[in-house]
């Protein structure tokens, strides 16, 4: 067995295997106070075997207070609500410490009810576009009584530890920070200056607590800014936290204001455990790595003892049951977060819950279940038979909530492989992980014994037929969206293709390509051209291990290739209709790639050798061998129409019935099944 399933220890506290789940903000305690929602979505993880829950960040000050629905531990009046959360985890099994949190200048004035962030100095956060109010040093030691203040609070609560945020760029990383502390007094100067208010911060809490209660803190283990603290600065940091009487260090990446992806798809797998990894060569207590991990690499990582700990978010808030299904080493059986961000971080970002692409049960536990257990149903009238038109994630994830329900479903697919329109997503440079969700899907409607007939064509005749000669019950129209034909003139010999038929490589493209439509698929499209060409990662890796190319020449390997590509959008700006969280990233490689962008181009004609658009500073042709479009899709709900009306128990979900997001055809989906009777 693995050493990450044996117990391990933070300072006196054993903990029962070497897996937490790390903070998320979720947004579910409205005035900061515990609710349903919150306990009933950690008692699932903590059933589902994690060793250590750390909350989503738990605000310390009374002033400066988090409006979108952040746990508050900054009065006692919050405590009674605390416990009933601590109560429900360690009923679970589990332990339980609250990220104790201040963002400093990470307050957007709109989310903290108008109050203007402070600092330690004024210097303007490219992340909320403001900038704070320098600090003086009453407001210092105040902040310090608060953290000291939360802690004992959390002791109070039943918590078994406290965790101290001193990353990603919120208040004690900017005291940390010469790009964001340019104090002359005692808090700045050096990086020993620099490092006095993270060390009172946890000499207040050690003595509010007491000498046995753990304290761990989360640090970056590089800031990934231009001219901020590296992994060097990090293990100093560890060394005095140690001393300080410190029982565990987390160590993640690096600020929400870094050009380096910290969190997206793009980054691989355990990318960042090299931070944690250093850090625990300076330290003798417990080091926490994290950032896209999974259980299997979590197993490598603990076993080559360069982490004593892993943490895992999303992993957890994807598939409740991670910790126990890897195990026993069912790893095929775990939903898996792809990283797409749309459901946790993307939602935070425009104010909303937090749910997930992946798991559309994520934040719904306590308006689904009863105590984390799903309800049971006593009179039971036999399973359907059921049929889905479509073998795309919509269709997939009913099938396999209606089989997990005791139905039985069958699927028919015209094409010859599963996975529909997510298939195409994965395609782009840094997107494969969406597949991994249509393989789970697979792989779970194949344990369910759900049968996919590939290559059968629905048609109104056949299906009622089926429906008709009984073989069937129920129909769902799972047929997914089809492309929007071009709104302008094309000349006749143009080489003119869909967007979706190059990400699937049924078409060749000349070496002057021009994408019209600055969407997700277009931006996606345009970067997938702009790779054809450039060396992979394997190639990269020999030409460095044997010295055959100068950094610059590699670099210039990796992002040239042998296409022109233009990207053209009638609007203003690129992929508006992307979330946040990997829009700027992949808008920076569109540059990277090299990729020729318009905005404001509206195409008036395509000609044999080119586009004609319109500019504000006037007409321009680009010339082209190959015209892609991109300019969105429409549902393809020509076979519900034909059927509506016609069969008594029919329903249509996902893009069939109206164009979205990823996660929107999962809900629609997952909703619709769970309306079935549950015979299990």
């Amino acid at each position: 067995m693995s050493k990450l399933y044996l117990p391990g220890k933070i300072g006196k506290l054993e903990i029962r295997n070497r897996l937490v789940m790390t903070p998320m903000h979720l947004a579910y305690c409205q005035e900061g106070r515990v609710s349903d929602r919150i306990i009933e979505f950690y008692r699932l993880r903590a059933r589902g075997g994690v060793g250590l829950i750390v909350t989503g960040a738990v605000g310390i000050d009374p002033v400066r207070v988090n409006q979108h629905e952040m746990l508050q531990i900054y009065d006692d009046v919050f405590i009674p609500g605390l416990c009933r959360l601590t109560e429900a985890v360690h009923a679970e099994g589990a332990k339980i410490f609250p990220q104790l949190f201040h963002p400093g200048r990470y307050a957007r004035t709109k989310e903290y009810g108008g109050l203007e962030a402070i600092a330690p100095s004024a210097v303007p956060s490219r992340f909320t576009g403001e900038t704070p109010r320098e600090m003086n040093t009453a407001e210092i030691a105040e902040i310090v009584a608060f953290f000291a203040a939360a802690a004992d609070r959390a002791k109070r609560a039943g918590f078994d530890g406290v965790e101290i945020v001193g990353s990603a760029g919120y208040l004690i990383a900017q005291f940390l920070s010469a790009l964001t502390n340019k104090r002359q007094d005692r808090y700045g100067g050096d990086l020993a200056g620099r490092m006095t208010f993270a060390l009172e911060v946890v000499a207040a809490v050690r003595q509010a607590v007491g000498p046995d209660f753990p304290i761990m803190v989360r640090v970056a283990g590089h800031d990934f800014m231009s001219g901020g603290n590296t992994n060097c600065e990090a293990k100093q940091f560890a060394v005095a936290l140690e001393s300080a009487g410190v029982d565990a260090i987390n160590v993640t990446g690096g600020w929400h204001e870094t050009h380096v992806p910290q969190l997206t798809m793009e980054v691989p797998a355990g990318a960042f455990s090299y931070l944690g990894r250093a850090i625990k060569e300076s330290v003798a207590i417990p080091v926490v790595v994290c950032n896209r991990m999974n259980a299997q690499l979590a197993e490598q990582i603990v076993d080559e003892g360069n982490a004593d700990f892993v943490g895992i978010a999303r992993g957890f808030v994807a598939d409740p049951d991670l910790a126990k299904k890897a195990e026993c080493g069912a790893y095929g059986t775990i939903r898996p977060c792809v990283a797409c961000n749309q459901g946790c971080m993307d939602n935070i970002f425009f104010g909303k819950k937090l749910n997930c692409l992946v798991n559309r049960e994520a934040g719904r536990e306590a308006e689904l279940f009863n105590d984390a257990v799903a309800p049971e149903i006593n009179e039971l009238s036999g399973p359907e038979r059921i049929l889905v038109i479509g073998a795309g994630v919509a269709g997939m994830e009913y099938a396999r909530v209606a089989a997990g329900r005791g139905h039985r479903v069958t699927i028919w697919e015209a094409s010859s492989e599963p996975g529909g329109q997510v298939r195409i997503a994965a395609v782009p440079p840094g997107r494969q992980e969406f597949m991994k969700f249509v393989d789970y899907l697979l792989q779970t409607c194949h344990d369910l014994k759900v049968e996919i007939n590939y290559g059968k064509q629905a048609t109104k005749d056949n299906v009622l037929t089926a429906m008709e000669n009984g073989k069937f019950d129920r129909l769902i129209i799972a047929t997914g969206a089809i492309a929007l034909a071009p709104p302008f003139e094309v000349e006749d010999s143009a080489k003119v293709v869909p967007a979706w038929e190059v990400l699937k490589g049924n078409l060749s493209v000349g070496d002057r390509v021009v994408v019209i439509g600055g969407g997700a698929v277009g931006v996606e499209t345009a970067l997938a051209l702009a790779k054809i060409g450039t060396i992979d990662a394997e190639t990269l890796k020999f030409l460095v291990l044997s010295q055959a190319e100068k950094p610059e020449e590699l670099y210039r390997l990796l992002t040239q290739g042998s296409k022109e590509v233009t990207l053209l959008e009638m609007d203003k700006g690129f992929g508006r209709d992307m979330g946040p969280s990997t829009r700027w990233s992949m808008l920076a490689k569109l540059k990277q790639f090299k990729v020729n962008t318009f905005d404001q181009a509206k195409v008036a004609r395509v000609k044999k050798d080119g586009v004609v658009a319109n500019r504000p500073e006037g007409q321009v042709f680009i010339p082209a061998d190959t015209i892609v479009v991109a300019l969105g899709s429409r549902s393809n709900d020509e076979l519900y129409s034909k059927l509506k009306g016609k069969i008594d128990k029919i329903a249509v979900i996902g893009d069939a019935q109206q164009p979205r997001k990823i996660q929107d055809a999962v809900r629609d989906a997952y909703d619709e099944a769970s309306r079935l009777e549950c015979l299990n």
